[in-house]
This record gives structure tokens, sequence and C-alpha cells, in this order.
């Protein structure tokens, strides 16, 4: 089991730095492995946590961080991830298999759709102050990303993009300066509640580390096809475990 789980960390932390979406990956793993999702849940912010600390160091040898944005777009977003995290914290383990099985069929629609049209702006450095508008925008994805982690990479890199105008190349920068602060605030909500398993946490976490470091020292725009066809597979396997589709096709299968 364990090196199963430090795999499953390495390519989230890779996927996770890149882009988005890996934690579908240890998510899946922890839950074909029978550990509660709750547990799942609270456990996968340890790696992720580690991983969006190599990945900013890697950033800022660099000098893509844009902290004075980062540090700004973080505030709402991590009061949004505190919010949901005791959303996540309070419900039993069949309701967030259900929601996780429909957030999987959402994203698997996202990364379908030509993810490239997102990846036009220009701004380096965040000028001012955020608007209204990007305020709530970054509340929101915090409530996501608090309530489960899977998949708020690639809802950061749309309001980064998108919404706050930076390039991909400083978006990826920055989405992991904002992900490691609303991340140790869901981590701690977990841990109030007693819903981390450390072990497994601690194991993710050597993955992630790893595989944040290759990322991080890779060409953004790199394996980004491969990645989206690795993605829509685990997508599509996780959507139909955590949904039961995959055990009511074999009972319909075997009559």
């Amino acid at each position: 089991m364990y090196p199963a789980v430090i795999l499953a960390g390495l390519a989230a932390g890779f996927i996770n730095t890149l882009a988005g979406s890996g934690s579908l990956i240890t998510l899946s793993l922890m839950s074909f492995l029978g550990i509660p999702l709750d547990i799942a849940n609270g456990s996968n912010r340890v790696g992720v946590l580690f991983q969006n600390i190599t990945g900013i160091g890697s950033f800022q040898q660099k000098g893509l961080i844009d902290w004075r944005g980062g540090l700004m777009l973080a505030v709402p977003a991590s009061i949004g991830s505190f919010v949901g995290a005791r959303i996540a914290a309070d419900l039993n383990e069949e309701v967030l298999s259900i929601i996780l099985g429909i957030i999987m069929i959402v994203m698997l629609i996202v990364i379908l759709v030509n993810p490239k049209r997102w990846l036009e702006g220009t701004l380096e450095e965040f000028e001012g102050r955020p608007s209204l508008i990007q305020l709530v925008a970054f509340f929101l994805i915090g409530v996501y990303g608090g309530f489960i982690q899977a998949g708020v990479g690639i809802f950061l890199l749309a309001g980064l993009v998108l919404n706050a105008g930076y390039n991909l190349v400083r978006a990826n920068a920055v989405k992991l300066l904002i992900n490691m602060i609303f991340t140790a605030v869901a981590l701690a909500v977990f841990v109030m509640n007693d819903q981390v398993n450390w072990q497994i946490g601690i194991l993710l976490a050597i993955g992630n580390i790893a595989g944040a470091w290759i990322a991080a020292r890779m060409a953004v725009e790199r394996g980004a096809e491969f990645v989206r066809y690795v993605l829509i597979a685990v997508v599509v396997v996780s959507a139909m475990r955590f949904l039961g589709i995959g055990a009511w096709v074999m009972a319909l299968v075997g009559g």
C-alpha cells in the first residue's frame, strides 16, 4: 500500500503543479483502499500543503511569484476555505460520496472543453486592490477548495487568467501561493475534527513534494495534452466509483 500511496502523491503533485485535479487520483486511491471519504478528504490536504510549498520555492527561484497579488486574493479564498471545510467536516460519508461523483462529472466536462481558451492574459503583477467581483469569485473558489480539494487548481487558473488577467505561467505560480494558504486553513479544520490520517498524509506528502519538484522545473505547456488525457480517464473511473455506477453495471451484466 505504501508505494502506491507515494506514487499517487507523486502523480497528484505533478498534475496539481502544472494544472489541477491531481487530488482526484489520491482521493480515488484512498477510496479503493477503504479509507472513509471524510478522512481521505482531510488526509489529502497534508500532501497538498507540502506540494504547494515545494512548488512555490521552485517558482520563486525563477522570479514568477507575484506575492502581493497572491496574498490579497488568498484572503477571500482562505475565508471561503474555512467555510467549505466546515461544511465537508459535518457531512456523512454517503452524501460526500454522491457530491464527489457529481463534482467529477462536472470536472470531466470542464476538462473535455478545450482548456486553451482560458490561457490568455498579460498581467504579471496585480495592481490596485481586488474588485468586488474578484473577492466574490475567489471566496467561492475557496469554499470549493475547502470543501473538496479535487479540481480547485483548474478553478484557480480560470479565476487568475479570466478574472484577474494573469498569463498562464504567472497564474500557475500564484495559484500555488493561494492554494497553500487556504489549504493550511482547511487542514486545521480537519485536524480539529480528527479527520486526518497522518500516516497516509505523510506518505502522500513525500510523493506530492517529488511531483511538484519535477513539474515546477518543466515548461508549463510541456505534457499538457498527456495530463489532460490522464485526467479524463481518472475522472471517468472516479465518477463511476463514487456514484456506484460501476457496481450497477456489473450487476446488470451479471443478470
